[in-house]
């Protein structure tokens, strides 16, 4: 039976295109029945026929004409899960739109295949124990991450808590208006200065190759190296990335000839051994906020630095000097 079904685009619909919106709001609609209610003007926005690449705005009334079963049952009276008990999420800085967290290492960023606990998963929980996002009211948009960290890397993850603070967050990470910088300790001290090689990414077993020269299949990489403090077999540095790309750090310094202690995959079995590391030492401690154009809302952002006061991993590099 056909029904009518209304909904108001809120805040977190701005900028998202109808049709997106649609699959967001039902449930096992075909493709092809959905753009088949477009062409039979059965989906409007405000009371007019609106296309499936329409995007909405803020106030937007959306009329959906479509069989009542392809919609979600919500049974009345029935309460919301209370969210799970987790640990909680350290929040570096935050603003109403977006937050900048802090991921231990050992924990995931997203969900996989082992079910794992991860940082998006709780980020979100948290913010719906706060009364900041209730899954439930605001089903078209979940919290999310807008950059990552390997499972063994701890540092600052960029989390939007909006769609507009995604897709403007995504935009500055895209147009390179965000320079990240790392802190690591390596074995040895690598050369100071700026470094460019060539990096190809096998999917097959998630490892990189280094070549010193432009070669077919390899990408440009650009891995600026400032050596802090070294003492006996160790060096704690700063790393800037340029580029981005899949374990540079991790792969660069190795070829470098000082790979990042503890690291299982691009380091120094002995010295990991020796040190009792068994996750790599790295830590992404710092977000420098490049000139971000008016029309983006995070403008006001330009020239903003956000870092992890006193990260653990330089007690970890005073712990190890004074063995």
């Amino acid at each position: 039976m056909v029904f009518m079904k209304k909904f108001t685009a809120g805040s977190n619909e701005t900028g998202v295109r109808l049709s997106r919106f649609v699959e967001s709001v039902t449930k096992e609609l075909p493709r092809s029945m959905m753009y088949k209610a477009f062409r039979n003007k059965r989906i409007k926005v405000n009371g007019k026929k609106a296309e499936p690449d329409t995007r909405l705005q803020q106030g937007d009334v959306i009329e959906l004409y479509i069989n009542d079963e392809f919609f979600p049952e919500i049974p009345a009276g029935r309460a919301p899960k209370p969210p799970r008990r987790q640990p909680p999420v350290k929040v570096i800085y935050e603003e109403e739109s977006f937050a900048v967290l802090y991921k231990p290492a050992h924990l995931l960023c997203h969900s996989d295949r082992t079910g794992d606990t991860n940082l998006v998963d709780v980020f979100a929980a948290q913010l719906e124990a706060q009364g900041q996002y209730d899954p439930h009211a605001e089903n078209r948009f979940a919290p999310a991450l807008c950059n990552r960290l390997d499972r063994g890397t701890e540092g600052l993850v960029l989390a939007a808590k909006t769609y507009q603070a995604l897709r403007d967050l995504n935009t500055i990470i895209r147009d390179d208006l965000m320079k990240k910088e790392y802190l690591t300790i390596t074995v040895g001290a690598p050369p100071a200065g700026r470094h460019v090689a060539w990096l190809q990414h096998s999917e097959k077993n998630n490892k990189v190759r280094i070549h010193a020269h432009e070669s077919e299949g390899y990408k440009k990489i650009i891995t600026d190296v400032t050596v802090i403090r070294q003492n006996g077999p160790f060096a704690l540095c700063r790393i800037g990335l340029i580029t981005g790309r899949t374990h540079q750090i991790r792969a660069h310094l190795a070829y470098l000839g000082h790979p990042v202690l503890g690291d299982i995959k691009y380091g120094n079995r002995k010295m990991n051994e020796r040190t009792g590391f068994t996750t790599q030492a790295l830590c992404a401690q710092r977000l420098t906020f490049g000139r971000i154009p008016e029309e983006n809302s995070l403008h006001h952002l330009s020239g903003k630095v956000i870092k992890l006061e006193d990260p653990q991993i330089v007690h970890r590099f005073d712990a190890l000097t004074k063995e």
